[in-house]
């Protein structure tokens, strides 16, 4: 057990300098607490008492919610938002020092008998014993005569500390004092042998929920969410669709809007480097320095360079860097999302399962012919001319799509999807314009390498939506090589080439198709031809990436939830609904639909 920043000569006073107070007997250890069976330690105890440390800050989580414990605990996700910050300037801004009596702000406490640590707010003086005390922004609970009392969180966490204190101190604090400043009362705690016992029963269910391999349900209290910075993780709301009625305040979904945007780097003499909390990046044509805080990627494309600490600083941030080459294709990227060890667990274990793989195959295939679909007849609406030279390519693509739903094999539905996709690109050159220049007409479908000018736009466009999959699959934390239907026979990982299929037609080919009927692109300018290859030169990067940027802040309303959410947010909340096929609530992914 361990304690900084309490001068031990204030602490102790009655004790001579270097003594070793002995703990109060109720302090005992909570694993012969928890056998209070009369009978011998078992192997199961002495792991228990092996195992790291709790914080504290879990173990009001655990009160809390326990999937939210498990989220943070288990599986390593946090996020800190408004919230969380604003509690964190609390501390410093707007809780004052005590004169009047003994106080040390900001304790670090630990112990090897409770198995846990942590940081109290402060620590005082209070009538000749100490006091733990604790700081919330938010209101207190109230009792029936009105009296302020602590949230069941609140209350366990705040018992830790006192009990904590009293290994340090060696002598009892019988309370501690929760500072409600939303309110400005304080809820006192009293720190009695049911508070011990009630924190033995968290820290036996908190190491329990350690070993488990599932996540907890959703809490039934839907009020907790709101409230919840790790609610874009948990999609409870998504989860509790089916229960909504018209008494029910509407739900909050995952949100709308990105809160950054990616940074692309084209220049080939580009240097990215770092100054502080900001990324400098330096090309031919100047400086320009950018903040992290608005970054969500960085994407180099071409031969770029990136120094080791603003790679740092981005890993710091969770900020994914990905490679682009010259040509367009997707090199490499880092991951955001370290350890997740139990996400990967769950995911190696749910897909290697058959039925659910050919399952989750069927729901994608369906949703990708059926985009494509509704694309041609979206595209040939009010066109009786063109709508008459689609009609057999539509047709075909509707027979193979009422296949899908049975077919019994993977291998089935590549053939199913290789029909559809024939017919598609059949029907693809009939939707752009009589006016465009017949360099930008496509001729046939060629990818290693483009051949044409249509197939280089195609050809970087499907790069852009693989790493986008890409980095959002690393950010949920789920393993990108190991998917459901794609078979890993080229570099590109099987789920991102899964879930890629979902976006290739709304995030590139329509606005692609929309770009090229309103001529903005110059075949001689922004193209570079080789008797091999076309790739797009600068500029044309330039303005691809300005294409398919511009594509991701549209918004589309997603058929479960009902909810318009900008292109680059459903991204994530498809991979998120991917994983909850395997979490406890399946038929979720794969619902998105052009209207």
């Amino acid at each position: 057990m361990s304690i900084t920043s309490l001068d031990p000569a204030t602490a102790l006073p009655s004790m001579a300098p270097g003594a070793v107070a002995p703990a109060p007997a109720a302090s005992a250890s909570p694993y012969a607490s928890i056998r209070n069976d009369g009978q011998p330690t078992t192997d199961a105890d002495a792991q228990a008492a092996d195992e790291p440390p709790l914080r504290v800050m879990a173990l009001h989580a655990l009160l809390y919610c326990e999937r939210l414990f498990y989220l943070e605990e288990v599986e390593e996700i946090r996020v800190a938002d408004g919230a969380v910050y604003a509690g964190r300037r609390l501390h410093d801004d707007v809780v004052p020092l005590d004169d009047e009596s003994p106080e040390k702000r900001s304790v670090e406490v630990a112990s090897d008998v409770w198995g846990a640590f942590g940081k109290v707010d402060a620590v005082r003086r209070r009538d000749g014993v100490w006091v733990a005390y604790e700081h919330k922004r938010g209101r207190c609970r109230r009792g029936d005569d009105n009296t302020p009392l602590a949230w069941p969180s609140d209350r366990i966490q705040a018992v830790a500390y006192a009990v904590l204190l009293e290994e340090v101190l060696g002598v009892a604090v019988p309370q501690a004092r929760i500072r409600y400043h939303a309110d400005n009362v304080t809820a006192f705690v009293t720190v009695d042998e049911t508070a011990r016992q009630d924190l033995v029963a968290a820290v036996a269910r908190a190491r329990q929920l350690r070993h488990s391999t599932a996540r907890p349900p959703v809490t039934d209290n839907e009020h907790l969410c709101r409230r919840c910075s790790l609610a874009p993780v948990c999609l409870p709301e998504e989860e509790r669709l089916e229960q909504i009625d018209d008494e029910r305040p509407a739900p909050t979904f995952f949100p709308s809007n990105r809160e950054r945007q990616t940074l692309h780097v084209i220049s080939q003499r580009a240097h990215v480097g770092r100054s502080g909390n900001t990324l400098v990046v330096k090309t031919d044509e100047g400086t320009e320095k950018v903040p992290i805080g608005q970054i969500d990627a960085v994407v180099v494309h071409g031969f770029g360079q990136v120094t080791t600490q603003a790679i740092h600083l981005c890993a710091y941030h969770g900020v994914a860097v990905q490679w682009m080459t010259g040509g367009g294709r997707f090199a490499a990227g880092t991951s955001a999302s370290p350890g997740r060890v139990q996400q990967r667990i769950r995911q190696y274990a749910a897909l290697a399962d058959a039925p659910l793989r050919l399952r989750l195959a069927r729901q994608l295939v369906h949703a990708k012919v059926e985009t494509q679909l509704r694309y041609l007849l979206r595209a040939t609406r009010g066109d009786a001319p063109l709508r008459t030279a689609c009609q057999g390519e539509v047709d075909r693509i509707r027979e193979a799509l009422k296949g899908i739903a049975s077919a019994g094999a993977a291998a089935s539905l590549l053939g199913l999807e290789g029909i559809a996709a024939k017919s598609y690109f059949a029907a693809l050159p009939r939707l752009l314009s009589d006016h465009i220049p017949a360099e930008l007409q496509p001729r046939g479908r060629s990818k290693h390498p483009p051949r044409d000018r249509f197939n280089c736009l195609l050809s970087f466009g499907y790069a852009l939506v693989q790493g986008i999959v890409h980095r959002s699959l690393l950010a949920v934390g789920l393993e990108p090589a190991f998917g459901f239907y794609h078979q890993p026979r080229t570099a590109a990982p099987p789920l991102v080439l899964d879930v890629m299929e979902l976006f290739r037609t709304p995030l590139w080919e329509m606005p692609l198709i929309g770009s090229v009927n309103r001529g903005q692109w110059d075949c001689a300018v922004d193209f570079e031809i080789t008797s091999e290859h076309v790739w797009l030169s600068e500029q044309g990067r330039k303005k691809a990436l300005q294409l398919f940027e511009q594509r991701l802040e549209e918004s589309h309303q997603h058929p479960h939830t009902g909810q318009s959410m900008t292109y680059a947010r459903l991204v994530e909340l498809e991979v998120r609904l991917l994983e909850k096929e395997w979490t406890g609530c399946p038929g979720l992914f794969a619902q998105m639909r052009l209207r």
